[in-house]
């Protein structure tokens, strides 16, 4: 960095900002989607308790 000029070391932060925002968009896309597709946290909960449920019930009738 000290043997840089101060322009070149700006440019450089902004092209880092610019591909941190770019990611951070695509993460936000995908977590909407997959919002979309399956739900929030307590969905997700409900429906793997639920699920449990079920497989311990077919359990209990096997035996």
């Amino acid at each position: 960095m000290d043997t840089r000029p101060a322009e070149v070391i700006a440019n450089i932060a902004i092209c880092l900002i610019h591909q941190a925002n770019y990611l951070l968009d695509q993460q936000m896309k995908r977590l909407e989607k997959d919002f979309l597709k399956d739900g929030g946290l307590r969905e997700r909960m409900t429906r793997a308790r639920l699920q449990a449920r079920d497989e311990q019930r077919r359990e209990g009738r096997k035996m």
